[in-house]
């Protein structure tokens, strides 16, 4: 089926318009959390791993929470949305069971990463107890703003009739990097305390497990659901986001000498995972309404999807290099200058804008044709592995150039 090649003009424009909004939001957002990131050199340094953390923590938020912003979109467009914050309605299900992830997902990703840090031969580095405690409270306190700002969203897309495929992965994935990075900083100062951080950690852990177990086996149908097929895919999208992390901190030296790029990182990395979010999103709304068929060749309608996606990247890209070197001169952070920001940044979106339209669709597909939700599956895996993707597009454009 081809429908959205007979969608009006108009509405296609107003996609496109809504998309770059939603962006460069995000971008800006992105941007000021990326400048918290460079500006914490003494925290990074006195804290060897906690660079480890910061792809795996970003992304965390934006799977769990745009996995719920596709998950209302999908609603909205079924007609089974209802706006309503009551513990057994499809937003506060979507909400329980997004702070129950949150929450068990960030200690997971404390221990991955004390594991991670070993098995690469990172050392020195942080204590389990000191990966557990950042990634959790830092984790916790940035679901809280993300949280309200998904509602938010939510509420005000209804009531303004925009489209949540739209507006919803952009703003969720690149306003979490505004609210986890400094977050992580901010729980930082509880590590490396000694007998405090253990025992904040150990209970940490405890927690995580009680609320594991009482989310697995709630009577909440949605919020069971959710949290039952979401665990599993959130595990293996973090561990792609830790290979990310091992990636940036062995560059930490480099990254250091040129922090205008640690400030383009996670805008960078929030706008190719919102790319793929929207596409994503897209493609799971019109599997679910019978627009479009999951087929192993992308139809005529996929690809016009991909290619309207693909034209928002140029312009948001070049964005996202023109803020971090303009933030770095004010700030006083150093820069390569605008010429190597705007080519590193071109090169790697380049690279990385082509494998956003491959991951987007299969995953998508892969998640509708084996029966389980692609809202679910889809957005967590598309997000991590453009992480993954990103970090490395973004490494080699720095070698290829020369700024590393």
């Amino acid at each position: 089926m081809d429908s959205s090649s007979r969608a009006p003009l108009a509405v296609r424009v107003a996609d496109t318009r809504q998309r770059l909004v939603a962006l460069a939001i995000g971008v800006v957002a992105a941007s000021a959390g990326g400048l918290v990131l460079a500006s914490a050199e003494g925290t990074l340094t006195d804290l060897p791993g906690l660079l480890l953390l910061v792809p795996g923590a970003i992304a965390l938020r934006g799977n769990v929470f745009g996995a719920v912003g596709s998950r209302l979109g999908t609603a909205v467009h079924t007609g089974t949305f209802r706006l309503s914050i009551r513990s057994d309605g499809v937003v506060g299900q979507n909400m329980l069971g997004a702070a129950a992830l949150s929450l068990v997902l960030s200690a997971v990703l404390g221990v991955l990463a004390r594991g991670a840090a070993v098995a690469f031969g990172l050392a020195p580095t942080m204590s389990l107890a000191d990966f557990v405690v950042i990634s959790t409270v830092g984790g916790l306190l940035a679901s809280v703003v993300v949280g309200v700002v998904t509602a938010g969203l939510a509420a005000g897309s209804v009531r303004l009739g925009w489209d949540l495929d739209n507006v919803m992965s952009p703003l969720v994935s690149t306003l979490g990097d505004l609210a986890t990075v400094p977050a992580l900083v901010v729980a930082a100062v509880l590590a490396d305390r000694a007998g405090l951080t253990d025992v904040l950690g150990l209970g940490l852990l405890a927690l995580a497990l009680v609320v594991l177990v009482a989310a697995w086996r709630t009577p909440l149908d949605e919020v069971r659901r959710i949290v039952r097929q979401s665990v599993p895919v959130l595990i293996v999208a973090g561990v792609l986001d830790l290979v990310a992390g091992v990636a940036i901190e062995k560059r930490l030296d480099d990254l250091l000498a040129a922090e205008a790029i640690l400030v383009l990182l996670p805008a960078f990395l929030g706008t190719a995972g919102a790319l793929g979010g929207i596409l994503s999103s897209r493609l799971s709304t019109h599997f679910h309404l019978g627009l479009d068929d999951a087929t192993s060749l992308p139809s005529r309608s996929s690809v016009r999807e991909a290619r309207s996606v693909g034209l928002v990247a140029v312009p948001i890209l070049a964005l996202c290099g023109c803020l971090a070197h303009w933030a770095s001169v004010v700030t006083g952070q150093t820069t390569p200058g605008l010429v190597h920001m705007l080519a590193v940044v071109l090169i790697a979106g380049a690279l990385v804008t082509m494998l956003v339209v491959i991951v987007a669709y299969y995953t998508t597909m892969a998640a509708f044709r084996f029966g389980v939700d692609p809202d679910t599956y889809g957005i967590p895996m598309v997000l991590s592995v453009l992480d993954l993707v990103g970090v490395f597009t973004l490494i080699l454009a720095m070698l290829a150039l020369g700024v590393a």
